[in-house]
């Protein structure tokens, strides 16, 4: 594969622009331009309260969450997708409010064609277990495709989609980072302070 991206977006109504958790999308700059903080190892944007108000007040129907059935039938149909279209899907993660992918492709692709794709097929895959909402979509209109520009990028951006998400739903990863996992989680493990009650008494011997 000669690209890979980290893929998110997220649930319609979940983590709106302004969110104060973080949030990439056009923010107005000083100077009156608009820019997207999209670049990899950046913070997003976060905590801008007026600019998610108005979003809320301009949205067409109710926030949309995703259940277990759900996330699992998204999981799978990456996976197909990925196949289908010659990528390499290296890890994904689902959420109940969003979703993140890293995936690779050959060649120079556009990556919002790459989420798109993703994206619409996710749809087909949740429309076998629920109806599509009043407002007529389950996901927000974009998304974030951050280009990853090594190996060490990409590894990171695997850990981050399989083992820091909160709460997921459902994940998964390519067997070939299996390894690689597994010595992050035991590097995680010995970093771990020690419980209390997990000490010997002192002098036990």
């Amino acid at each position: 594969m000669d690209r890979y991206w980290l893929i998110t977006w997220t649930c319609y109504g979940r983590r709106l622009p302004g969110d104060r958790r973080g949030f990439v999308g056009n923010v107005r700059e000083p100077d009156g331009t608009h820019v997207c903080h999209n670049t990899p190892g950046t913070p997003p944007d976060a905590d801008l309260p007026g600019l998610e108000a108005w979003v809320r007040e301009h949205m067409r129907g109710e926030p949309v969450s995703l259940g277990r059935a759900e996330a699992d039938a998204v999981l799978a149909q990456y996976q197909e997708t990925a196949r289908v279209r010659g990528w390499r899907l290296e890890a994904a993660s689902v959420m109940n409010d969003h979703t993140h992918l890293v995936v690779g492709a050959c060649g120079d692709p556009d990556p919002d064609h790459l989420r798109r794709t993703f994206q619409s097929w996710a749809t087909r895959a949740v429309k076998t277990l629920r109806p599509l909402p009043p407002n007529g979509t389950f996901w927000t209109a974009k998304g974030s495709e951050r280009k990853l520009e090594d190996e060490s990028a990409l590894a990171a951006a695997v850990v981050y989609v399989t083992r820091k998400q909160p709460d997921p739903l459902a994940t998964w990863w390519a067997a070939g980072w299996q390894d690689a996992l597994d010595g992050h989680d035991r590097s995680e493990a010995s970093r771990a302070p020690e419980h209390p009650a997990s000490r010997a008494p002192s002098g036990a011997g």
